[in-house]
């Protein structure tokens, strides 16, 4: 998947790649030449005693030298620049894909391990990438010439070199091959840590009202132990290898004065090509170390890139239809015909056989116990989730004909738990119209029963909002969620248990307020409280995820046994 990854972000940047692969060409042939000419300066001029000689080619010296500086000073520019461009394409590219994920495939990775997905894995490939312009062309280029320049000066030590670089390379792969499986667990166990964190700063108000502080820090503990050991099992082993690269180099070097001096002393070899000779040595050996440096960073690489593509090429199923539906002729009928809905891998259905008609100026309610499948049954109308039976149509089409955006506009959803965004109460009002203005937003949160407190804050509309909205109550954010809602101006209203934080006055205020503005709308409401829905002009009663009750609230009582049982419990609870 790497090799993929590489290819197909890459190949904006061609231009530039080619630029890079001449550059470094030049620039290690330029390398190359160094030894040679030193060598030609000391046997030539140093031992001759010629000044001009050695002023002459001191001076090419300079000149390749300048030439080998410019070139890589010049590719690892445009190389870094090409690698950070495509970690930029590659982020774009998850961000665009799991912002078109249904919450199926959200809750299927994890919030936590999609974040590192789109930072540090994202992060790894990158510098592969970066390395790879700067290594991984220069090396194969130094280890072939320095290979060929060395035999060039002295063919008698060339089974030295002969000698060196397959012990360096069998005993390299024998320490990556360790490496391996300790990036992938390092990657996973990253994603344990984060997970364990978001879970414990999410809900740290929680932990602290039941005092469970110690049990989380030893749960975060053992996580951060689980990843340091695994990074301390792959840090020997890399730990290891650079050691090793250099007492090869050095006891090749050594060897190589041992028998080049031999060679000197029967008058076969030069002392300037004894020079070069070692030169070139520690060239080709560096040139595999280098190769050994990418090669420690590919399998972790290879991991993250294994990771980045499995995002990638997970499909949302919540597909927009190619030709999608804009314009109809009704406004604001909803009709359920038959719907079902699994999750995946689950062994039952959490809704089964649903079906009623919702009408623009009426309100229906819909109650069930807990795990009924009131939450999902909502969530299916905007195609956060896809039925997996039945159809669920507004204004007489399905909404999986509907243009994505045709369709949202049309609906305007309270969700159960209340998400504000950071910024300001401006910018989050705006995320149900782009362009409302003042007056239409201060309309609003008065409907929403939300004014007062806004006009009370320092900054008014401009008064900053926390993530998530932590600055602001329960009952606060569900009212500022409800004026997003309502700014929209939507066909179809849906309130997911969107008053249960509310107390009975402001309830009572927030629903009087709400009935002339949804007059000619349809509302959908799921509610917790059966005082809340009285005047509801019908009811559908949910028990494990099936209609056992449809009609108003008189008609209920004397036809729903469930719908009984769920009044008199209430009932029940609030004289006691």
């Amino acid at each position: 998947m790497l090799g993929k990854l590489v290819r197909d972000y890459l190949r904006p940047y061609k231009r530039e790649i080619t630029y890079v692969i001449g550059l470094q060409l030049v620039a290690t042939i330029a390398s190359l030449l160094l030894p040679s000419l030193n060598a030609d300066i000391i046997d030539k001029g140093v031992v001759l005693g010629d000044t001009g000689y050695i002023m002459r080619m001191g001076g090419w010296m300079l000149a390749v030298s300048l030439l080998q500086i410019t070139c890589t000073i010049i590719a690892v520019y445009l190389g870094s620049r090409s690698a950070m461009g495509f970690g930029r394409d590659v982020r774009s590219a998850l961000f665009r894909r799991v912002s078109s994920f249904s919450s199926r495939e959200v809750a299927r990775f994890g919030a936590p391990s999609l974040i590192t997905r789109n930072t540090n894995d994202v992060q790894q490939v990158q510098m592969v990438v970066m390395l790879g312009f700067t290594l991984a062309v220069s090396a194969p280029i130094m280890l072939v010439g320095g290979i060929f320049m060395a035999m060039r000066e002295d063919i008698g030590l060339s089974w030295l070199v002969a000698v060196a670089i397959p012990v360096l390379v069998v005993s390299s792969g024998f320490i990556i091959s360790r490496m391996v499986p300790g990036f992938r667990r390092m990657q996973k166990n990253l994603d344990d840590v984060n997970q364990v964190m978001r879970e414990q700063i999410t809900g740290i108000r929680v932990i602290r009202a039941f005092v469970r502080e110690p049990y989380e820090a030893d749960r975060f503990g053992e996580a951060n132990d689980t990843l340091t050991n695994v990074s301390i099992n792959v840090g020997r082993w890399m730990s290891g290898m650079f050691p090793y690269v250099l007492f090869v180099m050095n006891a090749s070097s050594v060897a190589v004065l041992w028998f080049g001096g031999l060679r000197i002393d029967d008058g076969s070899m030069q002392i300037g090509a004894l020079t070069a000779f070692i030169t070139y040595l520690v060239q080709i050996l560096m040139a595999v170390m280098m190769s050994t440096f990418m090669l420690v960073m590919i399998p972790r690489a290879a991991v993250a890139g294994d990771r980045i593509g499995e995002v990638l090429e997970t499909s949302s199923s919540v597909v927009p239809p190619e030709d999608g539906i804009t314009e109809v002729s009704t406004h604001g009928r909803l009709k359920l015909d038959d719907v079902g809905f699994t999750y995946a891998g689950a062994s039952h259905p959490v809704l089964c056989d649903v079906s009623f008609t919702a009408e623009p100026g009426k309100t229906t309610a819909i109650i069930g116990s807990t795990g009924a499948g009131k939450s999902t049954l909502l969530n299916l109308i905007p195609r956060l989730f896809d039925v997996t039976a039945g159809t669920i149509s507004v204004d007489g089409v399905d909404v999986r004909d509907f243009e994505p955006e045709a369709l949202w506009e049309r609906i305007g959803l309270v969700p159960q738990k209340a998400y504000l965004f950071s910024g300001t109460i401006a910018d989050n009002l705006r995320y149900g119209k782009p362009d409302a203005t003042e007056a239409e937003m201060w309309e609003a949160l008065e409907i929403a029963q939300a004014r007062d407190f806004v006009e009370e804050m320092s900054d008014g509309l401009d008064s900053e909002v926390a993530q998530g909205g932590t600055s602001l109550s329960g009952g606060q954010r569900q009212r500022i969620a409800i004026a997003r809602a309502l700014i929209r101006q939507p066909e179809v209203y849906l309130f997911d248990d969107s008053f249960s934080a509310l107390d009975v006055a402001t309830d009572a205020r927030l629903r009087r307020a709400l009935e002339p503005v949804t007059r000619e709308a349809t509302v959908l409401i799921v509610a917790l409280r059966v005082f809340t829905i009285t005047e509801a002009d019908q009811i559908v009663v949910l028990e494990d995820g099936q209609i056992v009750g449809l009609g108003t609230h008189d008609e209920l009582l004397r036809t729903c046994p469930t719908y009984q049982e769920i009044v008199e419990s209430q009932l029940k609870a609030e004289a006691s």
